[in-house]
């Protein structure tokens, strides 16, 4: 049920402020990403049509707003995001096609499904800072990371929890950064990028071995790396 309020408070460089119902109740957490049209700015004293949700907390907080002559945004639009969700998880595919066929490594294969998952649990995290008013993580350790190899977690966690999808900069330098990444990926096959990976992976080979003398759940992660493409 949608409820018609008005902004009382808002902080617009961290993105999130307070909705006040017009019939009597308390104020309530609103986030930036809440709101149905990204291109109009929140601003103090704005009426507002709102559904009630809860955080991770169990505290009430804004669901779905809409400033007055914007439509609430519908439950079914997180499916616009769904090609870039498939996108990911083709991309992945790729990557562990590859491995099966023997043209790259299984270290491969896992360091992009660790940096992606590594990738979407700072993005819940930054999110719920957001929320909070708490510390921030950079945007420029979020690109690092998807260049790193995390863009597919970055992917699945701009669409399904709705954080940083929207702003036009920040999505602009991360498409860059796909774009690097996926064109480091495709040099992996060329023999320049064969022999630089073979060459890494010897570098890496004593220092894996000896790491997994000490440790004894990882007994199989050297020959893991060392299983070359032939």
């Amino acid at each position: 049920m949608s409820i018609k309020g008005k902004i009382t408070s808002w902080n617009d460089e961290k993105g999130f402020g307070f909705i006040t119902p017009l019939t009597k109740g308390e104020r309530v957490f609103v986030h930036i990403t809440s709101f149905s049209n990204r291109n109009r700015r929140p601003e103090v004293n704005q009426m507002v049509t709102y559904t009630l949700s809860s955080d991770t907390q169990g505290r009430p907080c804004v669901g779905r707003a809409a400033l007055v002559g914007d439509p609430l945004r519908h439950k079914r639009e997180w499916k616009r995001g769904l090609p870039s969700i498939v996108a990911a998880v083709f991309f992945l595919g790729i990557v562990g096609a590859s491995v099966l066929a023997a043209k790259l490594p299984p270290l491969i294969f896992i360091f992009y499904i660790a940096t992606s998952a590594l990738t979407f649990i700072i993005y819940a995290a930054d999110k719920s800072a957001a929320r909070k008013g708490a510390w921030r993580t950079q945007e420029s350790t979020l690109h690092v990371l998807a260049l790193a190899g995390g863009w597919p977690g970055a992917l699945v966690a701009q669409q399904k929890l709705r954080h940083k999808s929207q702003k036009q900069s920040f999505r602009a330098v991360f498409w860059l950064t796909v774009f690097l990444n996926c064109a480091a990926f495709v040099w992996l096959f060329t023999p320049s990028g064969s022999t630089t990976l073979q060459s890494l992976i010897t570098d890496l080979m004593p220092r894996l071995t000896a790491l997994s003398d000490k440790a004894d759940f990882l007994p199989s992660l050297p020959s893991l790396v060392n299983m070359q493409g032939r």
